[in-house]
């Protein structure tokens, strides 16, 4: 006996499904892939067509009528904001005769944060969502798909529709039961412990660090953080990704999720960062300053969070893409995943040898890396 037939349709954006309905499929552990995260992104006008990010929820119908899987895909005319690295795989397809934007891209939009990518309510859907996906980019003639910082707990489905998976890292902070920072800093080397202590009293001379959450955060604080996000943003990407409109409707949709740390000196804000809190999780995403501070980036992105996060129980701290320098603060290096679709058959056995090059750097840099870890070595 034969499954029936599945049928996917392409929603014209997240806005136009119901919270309800998404959130049912999307659950809510990871805030980023929620109604509320991914609609506020298209109802502020920083992810639309003329920014480079056309919505395209794939969505598949339960017996019920209400969606029952959904990928938060996205058509996309360059490759910004992605933080999967895939120019040089666009310039050699070009330079083969070949249209290699647009693309297709399941991904939440500038955020380089690990969690479901494949949205169910009904894991078993996951293959026949797989096959959407791989549909809407062979009917369309696009040059390929991706799904990047997907759930590690994904990969066997993508692995078993032949994607191509690529490896990246990041750097995670673990909590491993720890009371208070003095605890965390107990299990670092005395050097390392010392360090830390140095940094974290140069920051905060002559400043005080607020948490702000919920209620508590109003739009004067919105108009301040802005400013801080416009100069990181200015400097790191020539432009900023989100519009003011998008922090307002963040802390209106889902402030009771939001954690905004402000550092002040004489009761005026000069710098911030901005954190969302999941089930087990605080994610960092964005900080900025307007006055430069030795070690402020350090202790509101890093420290401040592992505070946070030891005071509410919470497992880890994913404090963004990239960063060395993280490893010095306890944060240790961890695998992340991506999953690529490639029709043409040159293009991916050229993009398959690359992966498996990159595969092998990316193991010996996290095993070096594991090796330089400031804990202590005794016991």
């Amino acid at each position: 006996m034969t499954s029936p037939p599945v049928t996917a349709r392409i929603a014209p954006g997240v806005a136009s499904i119901a919270a309800s309905d998404w959130d049912a499929c999307a659950g809510e552990g990871n805030p980023f892939v929620g109604h509320a995260f991914l609609s506020a992104l298209e109802r502020s006008g920083s992810v639309t067509a003329q920014t480079g990010w056309q919505p395209l929820p794939i969505v598949i119908d339960g017996a019920d009528g209400r969606p029952a899987a959904i990928a938060p895909a996205y058509g996309k005319s360059h490759s910004q904001g992605e933080y999967v690295f895939d120019h040089g795989w666009a310039d050699a397809w070009e330079r083969a005769g070949g249209r290699y934007y647009p693309k297709l891209q399941v991904a939440v939009p500038f955020t380089p944060v690990p969690g479901p990518r494949l949205l169910t309510r009904d894991p078993a859907l996951a293959p026949a969502l797989i096959a959407a996906i791989e549909a809407v980019t062979d009917q369309n003639r696009l040059s390929s798909a991706h799904v990047t910082f997907l759930d590690e707990a994904e990969l066997p489905a993508f692995e078993a529709a032949g994607w191509l998976i690529r490896e990246g890292l990041q750097f995670h902070w673990q909590n491993a039961g720890y009371a208070s920072f003095d605890d965390f800093l107990a299990a670092l080397s005395s050097r390392k412990r010392k360090a830390i202590r140095k940094e974290r009293a140069a920051a905060l001379e002559g400043l005080t660090v607020r948490h702000l959450t919920g209620s508590e955060i109003g739009e004067a604080h919105w108009d301040a953080f802005w400013a801080f996000y416009q100069d990181t943003g200015s400097r790191k990407w020539g432009r900023p990704y989100l519009t003011r409109d998008f922090f307002s409707m963040l802390g209106e949709s889902m402030g009771d999720k939001v954690l905004l740390m402000l550092a002040e000196r004489g009761g005026q804000p000069i710098a911030g960062a901005l954190n969302l809190i999941g089930a087990d999780t605080l994610y960092g995403r964005y900080w900025g300053a307007v006055e430069e501070v030795p070690f402020l980036h350090f202790e509101l992105c890093y420290y401040q969070a592992i505070d946070a996060a030891i005071a509410r129980g919470l497992a880890r701290v994913e404090a963004g893409a990239q960063g060395e320098h993280k490893l010095a603060r306890g944060y240790a290096p961890v695998t992340t995943w991506s999953a690529h679709y490639l029709p043409d058959a040159g293009f991916r056995r050229a993009v398959s040898e690359f992966l498996e090059r990159e595969r092998d750097a990316v193991r010996q840099e996290q095993e070096f890396f594991g090796e330089m870890m400031p804990f202590r070595r005794d016991g």
